[in-house]
């Protein structure tokens, strides 16, 4: 048997997810125990909820055996219910399609899906013989057919919820939504934190919908319910769950489900914004790295990614510190600025991966942009470039700096500017010393100059939500890279001011949230629950 499957991709797209008309399920011929209309009428009489939904599934395959000599497969597929002792229970069978290999069948199954339990199904693929043709499917022998085959899946769901506020006019307005949790039908989101500008009041009511996701962006509706903040509060409290509701077309009331919402974790706090921070008087202190590898080409070299222009025309390294320097160091008091060159032999032939920009034994601090721009200009006469390109040594400096900031001051934060041109040699090395960077107060803006292939600086840069991993599994407590390429700053797609600081804001307010770390003098907070 070549690929059975349904017409979406993987266990969670075996439903095509159409929901069936009461009348359409109980004239369907298919449908083992299915819904019925007597049925469902009987249980709202007596104020009691069907815990089913009825969905049809389109099933296709390809690339099937061929089993006929003259002519091609004539594949018929039978859709079971594999029950908790192992045993299959028939929920209905497609038409025969002749002459093919890759059958799109019309008939559909239908199956009564229930959002409490998992639901495994198997497909079985038989080659009909042609004696057999006009005989209805439903009272063909299968033992009399050909196997060709089968395949398996679990009738799940992918859900993910969707928060709106109602607005004066009565209209939902979205205001927030989970993550999609994958085939889970128990699913534990992680929290979401909403501000007072999106739900407006704790008596504002809510719109919570659950949905079933979908590629195609057509997300089904599981159930939905209406909760002001104060009635999840309430929720919270009494450990009580409330039930899903789904609306009915064929009859004029909601449909209670069994599935519940419940509320794990409620908290209601001040929250203060970057401004507040920084007006209180918390500081971002400057630290610069620089590339000195051979790779850069020879400064004196009008090619050279180094080469120093008597015109004055910037290069890319020395644009990067003026535009970045100059936005950082207005929120430094003292305006001293450790800088690094990395990659390099210095005077005395050693080669370095944390050297002093500035040519000191000592000190690695330099007077505010003016000083790294001139420290750069010297090192770039004294240093010879060579390589290959290590970040660790670097990172774990200014890492040191920082913590040992901690042990007299909370309100400090700092940002380390690397800028280089190449590939990474110490991949792994780099990541262990940012995942355990990421429990200080530190960000680091990577920038990448010329033409190079910077695939592994988008994997520092752990925008997608894949956090960093170290060496012995220790996950990044959060993000603190922002990486962005010279080129597209040069093509005119992005300010690489912009690029750089737009995650800054939200990396500092990380930090100190998650330490409880409150601005040094009163603000009118911006509350969230």
């Amino acid at each position: 048997m070549g690929n059975c499957y349904s017409d979406l991709e993987g266990g969670k797209q075996a439903v095509g997810a159409a929901r069936l008309r009461p009348t359409e399920a109980a004239t369907s011929n298919n449908n083992n125990g299915g819904h019925n209309d007597a049925v469902e009428f009987f249980y709202r009489s007596r104020g009691l909820h069907p815990l089913f939904t009825q969905i049809e599934l389109s099933l296709s395959a390809s690339n099937l055996i061929d089993r006929d000599f003259t002519s091609k497969s004539d594949p018929m597929a039978v859709v079971y219910a594999k029950k908790i002792d192992g045993k299959l229970e028939e929920l209905g069978r497609t038409e025969v399609v002749l002459n093919s290999l890759h059958p799109k069948w019309i008939e559909k199954v239908t199956v009564a899906f229930q959002f409490e339990i998992v639901q495994p199904l198997v497909f079985h693929v038989y080659d009909v013989d042609s004696k057999y043709h006009n005989i209805p499917v439903k009272t063909l022998k299968l033992k009399d057919q050909d196997f060709l085959g089968e395949a398996t899946c679990v009738l799940s769901e992918d859900p993910f919820l969707k928060i709106s506020r109602i607005v004066e006019s009565g209209d939902p307005v979205p205001i927030c939504k989970t993550e999609v949790v994958n085939n889970n039908l128990n699913p534990t989101w992680k929290s979401l934190c909403m501000s007072m500008n999106q739900f407006g009041s704790k008596d504002n009511p809510l719109i919570i919908e659950c949905f079933d996701f979908n590629s195609s962006g057509n997300h089904v509706l599981i159930g939905k319910l209406q909760k002001s903040v104060a009635d999840l509060e309430k929720l919270h409290k009494e450990r009580s769950g409330a039930n899903l509701t789904l609306p009915s077309s064929h009859y004029d009331y909601e449909k209670v489900l069994k599935g519940q919402l419940f509320v794990d974790q409620f908290c209601q706090k001040e929250q203060y914004s970057f401004l507040d921070y920084i007006s209180s008087g918390f500081e971002l202190n400057f630290m610069v790295a620089v590339d000195f590898t051979a790779s850069n080409g020879n400064p004196r070299n009008p090619d050279s990614l180094h080469y120093i222009d008597p015109s004055g025309r910037l290069n890319s390294y020395q644009r990067a510190i003026m535009e970045v320097g100059e936005v950082i160091q207005f929120y430094d008091s003292d305006k001293r600025f450790p800088a690094w060159g990395f990659g390099g032999k210095t005077s005395d032939g050693s080669l370095s991966h944390c050297f002093n920009l500035n040519g000191s034994a000592n000190g690695y601090e330099v007077e505010g942009v003016e000083g790294i721009m001139a420290a750069y200009a010297s090192a770039l006469r004294n240093v010879a470039l060579a390589g290959p390109t290590l970040f660790g040594q670097v990172i774990n400096t200014a890492a040191q700096i920082t913590s040992q900031s901690l042990s007299y001051t909370s309100n400090k934060y700092f940002v380390l500017l690397i800028i280089t041109d190449g590939v990474l040699t110490d991949l792994q090395e780099t990541k262990d010393a940012l995942v355990r960077a990421s429990d200080l107060p530190l960000s680091i803006l990577m920038v990448g100059v010329g033409g190079a292939d910077f695939s592994q600086m988008e994997v520092l840069d752990a925008d997608g939500g894949q956090r960093l991993e170290s060496s012995t599994g220790r996950v990044a407590t959060h993000d603190i890279v922002q990486f962005v390429p010279m080129r597209e700053v040069h093509s005119g797609q992005i300010s690489v001011v912009q690029a750089l600081l737009e995650e800054l804001p939200g990396q500092f307010l990380t930090y100190m949230r998650s330490r409880d770390i409150k601005p040094l003098s009163p603000h009118v907070p911006q509350t969230s629950a």
